[in-house]
């Protein structure tokens, strides 16, 4: 096969104008290939009188050597691609592999388990997906929030509730299995070949559904409302697991537990660290999501072409001279501002979209990093306490009920609280309180986000208009802990394995997966 990159495509153009185009690079007729398919698609729009597409495609022709030896041009390569393998497995312990947490690093262990032939017994903390998506749209709409079924905790992890965005900076050649295994469980098909691919929350929920469906298949022993509440150890190795589930306490034997926890199971940190495992604070980062019309930041982004292509997205960043960076995260365009707490009296916000984008309003995180040094003390968990006294003043900001404090950027910027709301609706529910975010956010994270907006204002044109919104707060973007591991994956705890985001190994639904992946191949590696 013959790979052929950087194939301006004009918008409208299809498929016969892309074999066209090959055919010329590569000095054959047309209907000398025999097969083509997108390999890679991304939007040009560095002239917005000439936004196009740029594609990578892969062709099929006859005699590709011949083909190959006569062509010129730099961006003709030959391409094969290489099928993922499980490694063999090694695992002889007659005990079934214990995976806790169903996010996507859970989700892809315990499912490349099962098909090596080692059916693991899953454990989920929350409740299956079409439960728990009542549970969060009861929440939004009247306040009432279920600590054990949210979006943090249930079946798909945080991604669940999210734009269901893959775009990752890892190179791992696993992505490619990963992207795959989604479209076969339901994901849109142009997720393997988009330069910034998204399945949305509204498809992504049934491709979490139809993976547990094949867990079960597989022989999976999948327990929902099942938390892991202690562990037994014995010489150093895990011995068996203290459950927590809907009939009471039970214990379970174990000698390999793959935990993947997510960034907010908090009470499961103090519970490792209670039982000696050994784990670090971690940076990560906090600050609001910022919101503006889509019409203005698709308009800024691509032009007078923009109403004839997706939703336009974004991503800043900065270094300033307070020596903060900021940066914004996790943009959702056309999509929602999000109540996301998994704590009474604790407020925290993200962003989610649709698959279709068609919302009214763009909004994404607009954060500053902090360190451990902002935490006020070593200890392993000072990151968490970080986090919980600025969801706390958030909370009460807000006015209680989960109300979120906003403030215009017009507003921010001239250090005064916002009385009322400009032109730019937010989406949050159960509803915003106008006030002033610096009685949520320390001092440093406030000014860094203030010399930041007039920055990405000149990369962006329209980010600090005077009515665009922000909403506190957002302190989630990753785990505030590192549960420690060698390169074997194993915690010093033998038996245990740290994976995905919350044991801060992984940023995001694709490289969390992938974790998930290698975590597996190490589990069943292990001669037991």
């Amino acid at each position: 096969m013959l790979r052929i990159q950087n194939i301006p495509l004009p918008l409208g153009g299809g498929e016969a104008q892309l074999k066209k185009k090959a055919a010329r690079i590569l000095g054959v007729k047309p209907e000398a290939i025999t097969g083509l398919s997108l390999a890679r698609q991304s939007i040009d729009a560095r002239k917005k009188s000439d936004v196009h597409y740029v594609c990578t495609v892969d062709v099929s022709v006859a005699d590709e050597g011949k083909v190959m030896a006569r062509c010129r041009d730099k961006n003709v390569s030959l391409h094969q691609s290489v099928p993922y393998v499980f490694p063999p497995v090694r695992r002889t312990s007659s005990l079934p592999p214990v995976v806790v947490g169903m996010g996507p690093a859970g989700l892809f262990a315990a499912l490349f388990l099962a098909r090596s032939g080692l059916a693991p017994i899953v454990l989920e903390r929350g409740r299956p997906v079409e439960e728990r998506t009542a549970d969060v749209e009861r929440f939004w709409s009247t306040g009432v929030l279920d600590p054990s079924s949210n979006v943090q905790f249930g079946e798909g992890g945080a991604g669940t509730f999210s734009d269901g965005k893959l775009t990752t900076g890892t190179h791992d050649p696993r992505i490619s299995t990963v992207f795959r295994t989604l479209v076969e469980a339901g994901a849109p098909a142009d997720i393997l070949y988009q330069h910034k691919p998204h399945i949305g929350t509204d498809v992504l929920r049934d491709v979490v559904k139809t993976i547990r469906q094949e867990l079960i298949r597989l022989g999976c022993d999948v327990r929902f409302g099942h938390q892991l509440t202690g562990l037994t150890l014995r010489e150093g190795a895990v011995a068996g697991l203290t459950v927590e589930g809907p009939q009471g306490t039970y214990d379970l034997p174990c000698d390999t537990l793959i935990l993947s926890p997510g960034h907010s199971a908090r009470d499961t940190f103090q519970m490792l660290l209670e039982a000696g495992v050994p784990m670090e604070q971690k940076p990560f980062a906090i600050g609001v999501r910022i919101e503006h019309p889509q019409s203005a930041i698709s308009l800024a982004q691509f032009g007078p072409a923009w109403e004839r292509l997706p939703a336009a997205d974004y991503k800043l960043a900065c270094h300033l001279p307070n020596g903060r960076s900021a940066f914004t995260f996790c943009v959702c365009p056309g999509g929602q501002v999000v109540a996301a707490a998994s704590e009474e009296g604790r407020l925290v916000t993200n962003g989610m979209s649709h698959r279709a984008r068609d919302g009214k309003n763009i909004n994404g995180g607009f954060l500053v990093g902090v360190n451990p040094a902002d935490f006020g003390s070593d200890h392993p968990l000072a990151g968490v306490a970080f986090q919980r006294r600025w969801e706390e003043a958030a909370f009460r900001l807000g006015g209680g009920s989960y109300h979120a404090p906003a403030q215009t950027v017009k507003d921010f910027l001239a250090r005064q609280a916002s009385k009322a709301l400009g032109s730019v609706e937010p989406t949050y529910r159960p509803g915003v309180t106008p006030t002033d975010l610096d009685r949520c956010l320390p001092d440093y994270v406030t000014d860094t986000l203030r010399g930041a907006l007039s920055v990405f204002d000149r990369k962006l044109h329209g980010f600090a208009a005077p009515d665009s919104l922000l909403t506190g707060v957002e302190t989630r973007s990753s785990s505030p802990v590192r549960i420690l591991r060698g390169e074997d994956y194993q915690s010093a705890v033998r038996g245990l394995y740290p994976c995905g985001e919350g044991a801060g190994y992984a940023g995001g639904i694709t490289s969390a997966a992938v974790v998930g992946i290698r975590v597996a191949e190490a589990g069943a590696a292990q001669p037991s």
